[in-house]
């Protein structure tokens, strides 16, 4: 039996790994990645879920949804929604500071090596962690992290 359940989202383009840029983005399609993550996480009894999409609105819901079906964490990589999507933020945030639903933002390239508008992340000020600028070993250790503080708050409680 699983302890719980963690969500993975993908923004836009995130789809077209493998293909895309691989320079910056790697050579590892999105399935290769959640491939692993899947076994990194069944390694340590969690559930995982992956959803992707190229509209805001779909990952919006995809994340209300989470407050109601047993997620525990989520891990996201908003791509370029991370730096103009105060939506996503509120999602992520929706029952505030006290009670939140704890997530990791990844990214497969540094944002902060890139182009002016790629540095500012509206996800980071209350993410567990922004692991970004190692390509698909962010997602992992992104994975690791949230693991390791899920374990701690339930712990805890």
């Amino acid at each position: 039996m699983y302890k719980s359940k963690i969500l993975v989202i993908n923004g836009p383009n995130l789809n077209m790994l493998g293909l895309r840029d691989p320079e910056i983005y790697g050579k590892l399609s999105l399935e290769d990645i959640n491939t692993a993550l899947k076994k990194l996480a069944e390694a340590n009894n969690y559930l995982i879920v992956f959803f992707q999409s190229n509209d805001e609105g779909a990952i919006v819901t995809e994340i209300q949804k989470a407050y109601t079906d047993g997620t525990s964490g989520v891990l996201i990589n908003a791509a370029a929604y991370t730096h103009t999507s105060i939506a996503i933020l509120d999602a992520l945030t929706i029952r505030g500071k006290m009670n939140p639903l704890p997530y990791v933002e990844v990214h497969l390239s540094d944002p902060t090596e890139r182009e002016n508008f790629r540095h500012f992340s509206f996800l980071r000020a209350q993410a567990i962690a922004t692991i970004s600028g190692k390509q698909a070993g962010s997602y992992y250790e992104g994975l690791s992290i949230l693991i390791k503080y899920l374990n701690s708050i339930r712990i805890e409680r």
